[in-house]
C-alpha cells in the first residue's frame, strides 16, 4: 500500500480532484486486472482507449483514476487525476509504486533493428559469468537471476517492467540489461525506468507496417537517446548510417564502435570459421564460438558496454570467450552425412543478406547454398520482396516456405515474396507452403559440405496461423530429419 500523492511524485501538469493522500493497494491499466483500492491508468492503446473502461474499473473497485479526459459525471467518491500524457505517466507512477527499482541496479537498454537479442542475452551471460546477479528482458526470454521467466513481448508493457524490475532487485540482480523495441518506445512503455546505458546496433527496413516511414522508425529509436540522463553513456555503431544520429541530442556520454573506422571502440576479424572466429578488438585478439561479421559488431558492443560498466578489459575478454551463441541465432546443426544447416532469426531484408553474406564468405570449395525463408503474416509487406531478393541473390537454392501467417493466407505471402525475384532468377526458386516440407525438401537436395539457412523463426516454437499458436521449432525439426537420415 502507498499513499497516492507519493505514486504520483515527478509528474508535472497534473490536476487533481479528491484526495490525493488515500492509501492505493496496486495499479492497473487494463480494467480487468483493477482490484479493490486500485489506481486505474486510462491509457490511449493501438486497439483500444482505456477511458473506455473506467466505469468497469470503478465496479471492481478503483478508488482514483488517472486520465486525460473526466467522465461527464465524475463519481465524488473517487480521486480523479488528469494527465496531459497518461502512457507516459503509467511508468512512472508503477516506478513510484515499485521504489525505484531501475535506480538499484545498472540498467543497460539495446536498440536497433538487428542484434538486440544477442547483445543482450551476452550482456547478461557475461555480467552473471563476472560473478554478477542479472536480470534480462528479451525476445526469447526474461531472466530474474538465473529463474527462468516467458517473454510475451520483446519489451514488456510500463505496468509489468517494473513489476519485473522490483522482483530483480529483491533477487538481489545488480544489473538489467534489455532489448529496448521501437514499439516501445514510442508508446512509452520504458517511461520511468533511469538508464545507466544505451546501445544502438543499426537500423533496416522492418516495423513499417506501425511506423509508416522510415523516418519515423529512425526518430523513435533516436527518442530512447535524447532522454538518456546525463551520468549515462550513449554507444552506437558508427558504421551504420544512421548511427552519428542517434548521438545528435542526448546529454549521455557519447560513444562509438565500429569496424570500419576510427572509434572508440575498433573490431577486426582476424580469422572466421563456423565454429567460431578470431577478432582483434582495441589491441587484443581473442577466440569466440560466433560466426560471422554481424557478430563481430555484436561482440563489440557488448565489450563496449561491459567496460563502459566499469569492467576490466582483459576479465571481460576471458568470459567473452567461453559465451555461446544465442538461441536460434545463427544455431548451426550438422548432419550425419556431413551438410550443415544454420537455424536463424533472420526476419528482415538485411538480416538475411547478413547471415548468407557470412555463410558464403566462411564457406571453402564449392558448396551449394541452399536458403528456406518465409515472412510473417499481418506485418510488413513492403520487405517481402526485399527478403526474397536478397535471399535468392546470395544462395544457390532458394525455398520460399511459410512463416507465421497470422491472418493472411500463406500462399499469398508467398506470391508477395516471389515478385521480388528476377525472372533469369526463377528457375533457382521452389515455392513449398508446408514449412516441414520446405526443411525436408532443402535436406534432400543437399550433399556432404552444402549449408542450408533456414531462416525467419529461430528460437520460435510455434506457427500462428488463423489466430492459433500450433507447435512448431525449426530446430526440433532439423533434428527429426538428422535422426530419420541415420535409421535408412
Amino acid at each position: 500500500m502507498k499513499r497516492l500523492k507519493d505514486i504520483l511524485l515527478g509528474i508535472s501538469g497534473l490536476t487533481i480532484r479528491g484526495d490525493d493522500t488515500i492509501e492505493i493497494s496496486g495499479i492497473a491499466f487494463d480494467s480487468r486486472k483493477v482490484k479493490a483500492g486500485s489506481l486505474f491508468v486510462a491509457t490511449s492503446g493501438t486497439h483500444a482507449d482505456g477511458h473506455q473502461y473506467i466505469q468497469a474499473a470503478l465496479e471492481k473497485g478503483a478508488k482514483a483514476v488517472l486520465c486525460e479526459v473526466l467522465p461527464e459525471n465524475p463519481e465524488v467518491s473517487v480521486t480523479w487525476i488528469l494527465s496531459q500524457d497518461p502512457a507516459a505517466d503509467l511508468g512512472v507512477v508503477a516506478a513510484n509504486y515499485y521504489d525505484q527499482p531501475s535506480q538499484k541496479m545498472k540498467v543497460v537498454g539495446v536498440t536497433g533493428t538487428n542484434g538486440k537479442t544477442t547483445t543482450a542475452t551476452l550482456l547478461y551471460r557475461l555480467f552473471t559469468g563476472l560473478g554478477n546477479q542479472c536480470g534480462l528482458f528479451s525476445t526469447i526470454c526474461n531472466f530474474i537471476g538465473d529463474k527462468k521467466v516467458d517473454a510475451s513481448h520483446t519489451t514488456p508493457d510500463a505496468l509489468q517492467l517494473q513489476e519485473t524490475m522490483a522482483e530483480m532487485v529483491t533477487a538481489g540482480c545488480t544489473h538489467c540489461f534489455m532489448e529496448v523495441s521501437s514499439h516501445a518506445i514510442d508508446q512509452k512503455r520504458i517511461s520511468g525506468i533511469i538508464f545507466d546505458g544505451a546501445i544502438f546496433s543499426n537500423l533496416t527496413h522492418d516495423h513499417l507496417d506501425y511506423h509508416k516511414t522510415f523516418a519515423e522508425y529512425r526518430d523513435a529509436k533516436k527518442k530512447f537517446f535524447d532522454q538518456l540522463p546525463v551520468e549515462a553513456f550513449a554507444l552506437t555503431n558508427v558504421d551504420d548510417k544512421n548511427g552519428l544520429v542517434m548521438l545528435q541530442n542526448t546529454k549521455a556520454g557519447k560513444y562509438t564502435y565500429s569496424a570500419r573506422t576510427m572509434a572508440d571502440f575498433m573490431v577486426k576479424v582476424v580469422e572466421s570459421h563456423f565454429d567460431g572466429m578470431l577478432l582483434n578488438i582495441n589491441g587484443k585478439e581473442f577466440w569466440n564460438h560466433f560466426a560471422g561479421n554481424f557478430n563481430a559488431y555484436n561482440l563489440l558492443a557488448v565489450y563496449a558496454a561491459a567496460v563502459l560498466l566499469g569492467g576490466d578489459a582483459d576479465e571481460v575478454l576471458r568470459v567473452m570467450s567461453m559465451l555461446k551463441p544465442v538461441d536460434g541465432r545463427f544455431e548451426i546443426f550438422r548432419s550425419p552425412v556431413g551438410y550443415f544447416a544454420v537455424v536463424d532469426y533472420a526476419h528482415t531484408p538485411d538480416a538475411l543478406k547478413n547471415v548468407l553474406s557470412t555463410i558464403n564468405e566462411t564457406k571453402t570449395g564449392d558448396q551449394l547454398v541452399f536458403c528456406v525463408v518465409g515472412a510473417g503474416g499481418d506485418r510488413d509487406k513492403t520487405k517481402r520482396p526485399e527478403m526474397a531478393l536478397e535471399a535468392v541473390n546470395a544462395s544457390d537454392r532458394l525455398i520460399l516456405t511459410s512463416d507465421n501467417p497470422r491472418s493472411e493466407e500463406p500462399d499469398q505471402i508467398i506470391a508477395d515474396m516471389m515478385a521480388g525475384v528476377p525472372v533469369v532468377q526463377l528457375s533457382k526458386v521452389l515455392a513449398i507452403t508446408n514449412r516441414k516440407e520446405a526443411i525436408r525438401t532443402a535436406c534432400m537436395m543437399a550433399h556432404s559440405g552444402d549449408i542450408i539457412l533456414i531462416a525467419g523463426k529461430g528460437h520460435e516454437d510455434y506457427q500462428e496461423i488463423k489466430g492459433v499458436k500450433h507447435h512448431f521449432d525449426d530446430r526440433e525439426i532439423v533434428k527429426e530429419i538428422f535422426n530419420a537420415s541415420t535409421l535408412n
